[in-house]
């Protein structure tokens, strides 16, 4: 009866090992949008995927760093 109201009492941490893959990726597409930015044959549906990619992908890891 007092583990179960110790363990209820208890801060539970909702960090996941999947969050590492999250950021990682976030940082891939990043890089990958920074490389088609610099680079001298630009394509703009490329830029924009990438773009819309990144921030979605950032929004996602703000509201996974917000649970943890």
């Amino acid at each position: 009866m007092f583990l179960a109201a110790e363990e209820a009492a208890a801060p539970t941490s909702l960090f996941n090992t999947f969050d590492l893959f999250m950021i990682a990726w976030t940082i891939l597409i990043a890089l990958g949008l920074y490389r088609i930015l610099r680079s001298p044959k630009r394509n703009p549906f490329a830029i924009a995927f990438a773009g819309v990619s990144l921030l979605v992908f950032m929004f996602m890891d703000v509201i996974m760093i917000q649970g943890w």
